[in-house]
């Protein structure tokens, strides 16, 4: 028997349950910022490392599951199932004191895992060192997204939390870092809570990892014909190719960039003329209506650019928006 999530008592529980009781209990002790911004690197230059093109390549109507299924495969080494496929998720909470999340690639593997992966290139000394935090609360929040009142903590699906990177995020040289919870005074005790985070450093040299994903990364820290050294990679590249020159692709990526840079720099501008807070808050309001973005995507916008909570900017939205 497990136990049960309810709001007042817990009804019953076995031992088996208490990694996944754990996991789910300390989801309301996490806080993540996330940032943007930068110049416009033309589509064709892009390399998977990159989050658009990745986004891109992974959330086709095309490529995007058979792109996703190789690419997992060779990270976990284990054929994957059929996926659904989601870019840009974003995962709010109904707690307005806490900040939500927008994830770059989440990957729902039908009778299976649920997978986020989240290419990486901010290699500042702060985002490096606060990596751990923020896929604690990446994990945190799918959790909770997934676990419905009443349900079982058996429930709680399998949680892998990639992070694909062209810098070392550990400093040891390592390809392939993956973390798992343990006890620290039995490291060899069986403990398993579902939860998985792997690092994948795409210029690693130390560690084991296999010769196909070796290859992979290489590839997708430099997406050209060249690297693309093996039938898969070959297949992969047309992909990404194609991707490429999708018109449809193109289009979003100027969108996106505009509503990127519109966004704050109008925002910044708005902020001189009247107080900094509330003029960025508006110009971001005022510039994400213009680019057809949803009353949630603001919200998610305005929590993760000026760091305010979620009650916050539903005030913002709400005040600006009559204006």
């Amino acid at each position: 028997m497990g136990l049960t999530v309810c709001s007042g008592m817990l009804v019953s529980v076995d031992c088996a349950s208490y990694p996944k009781i754990y996991r789910f209990c300390i989801s309301s002790f996490s806080a993540c910022t996330v940032g943007t911004g930068g110049n416009m690197k033309p589509l064709e230059q892009m390399n998977i490392v990159d989050d658009f093109l990745a986004g891109s390549l992974i959330g086709h109507k095309e490529y995007g599951e058979a792109a996703s299924r190789y690419i997992l495969s060779c990270i976990l080494n284990r054929k994957i199932g059929k996926l659904n496929v989601v870019t840009q998720k974003f995962l709010i909470g109904d707690n307005p004191e806490r900040h939500c999340i927008r994830l770059d690639v989440y990957l729902d593997e039908e009778e299976g895992e649920i997978f986020d992966v989240e290419p990486d290139k901010n290699n500042n000394a702060k985002d490096i060192a606060s990596l751990p935090k923020r896929a604690r609360f990446y994990h945190d929040k799918i959790d909770t997204a997934n676990l419905k009142s009443g349900s079982n903590y058996d429930d709680l699906r399998n949680v892998i939390v990639i992070f694909i990177m062209p810098y070392d995020p550990f400093g040891l040289s390592r390809m392939v870092y993956t973390v798992k919870k343990s006890c620290v005074e039995v490291p060899d005790m069986p403990y398993d809570d579902g939860d998985r985070t792997i690092f994948l450093y795409t210029g690693g040299t130390e560690g084991h990892p296999t010769e196909q994903l070796r290859q992979l990364l290489h590839y997708m820290e430099n997406s050209v014909e060249e690297n693309a050294c093996t039938k898969e990679l070959q297949e992969l590249h047309k992909m990404v190719v194609a991707v490429k020159q999708d018109g449809e692709v193109g289009l979003a990526y100027m969108k996106s960039f505009e509503i990127e840079e519109k966004i704050r720099q109008e925002g910044i501008e708005e902020g001189r003329q009247e107080g900094i807070e509330e003029g960025r808050l508006e110009g971001t309001i005022r510039i994400a209506r213009k680019l057809g973005q949803t009353d949630e995507q603001i919200i998610a916008l305005l929590q993760e650019d000026s760091h305010i909570t979620r009650e916050q900017a539903e005030e913002a939205l709400a005040k600006y928006s009559s204006n």
